[in-house]
């Protein structure tokens, strides 16, 4: 499976719309880098990462119906974390109302909000746009 940057464009606000995912910060997250996959040139998952010096918060994951039992959400992932590593981040975070059991089975942990790094607690979606019933999950990433 091919993952690839992707800049954010009206397909790719489509399907996080169509998802439930928060769109309007998007445009001013300080730096996301935006990754996708397709199949039959369709586009069928997206993930985001945003980047706060050795921090970093993964975002707007979203995989079509068709392609979720196909593992492109954890080909997503994946490809995000190491990415992030090249980039020097170390912890990576994440908001998530209803991928809770999916992040743990990569290594994701429920760790309490008040432990956010500034940068991220000072995020839009940190703040705001994913309501505080939200699980804040966190991992360390280590080099393979």
């Amino acid at each position: 499976m091919k993952v690839e940057p992707i800049a954010l464009n009206a397909e790719v606000r489509a399907l996080l719309v169509d998802a439930g995912l928060p769109v309007s910060d998007l445009d001013e997250a300080r730096e996301v880098q935006l990754f996708a996959t397709r199949q039959y040139g369709e586009l069928v998952g997206v993930v985001g990462l945003e980047m706060y010096g050795s921090d970093g918060m993964l975002r707007s994951l979203v995989v079509t119906g068709t392609a979720r039992a196909e593992g492109v959400g954890q080909a997503l992932v994946a490809h995000a974390e190491a990415f992030a590593l090249r980039q020097g981040i170390t912890e990576l975070f994440l908001l998530t109302i209803s991928a809770e059991r999916f992040f743990a089975k990569l290594g994701y942990v429920v760790v309490p909000r008040s432990t956010a790094p500034a940068a991220i607690a000072q995020t839009e979606q940190f703040m705001g746009l994913c309501p505080s019933s939200s699980s804040f999950m966190h991992k360390r990433l280590q080099a393979p």
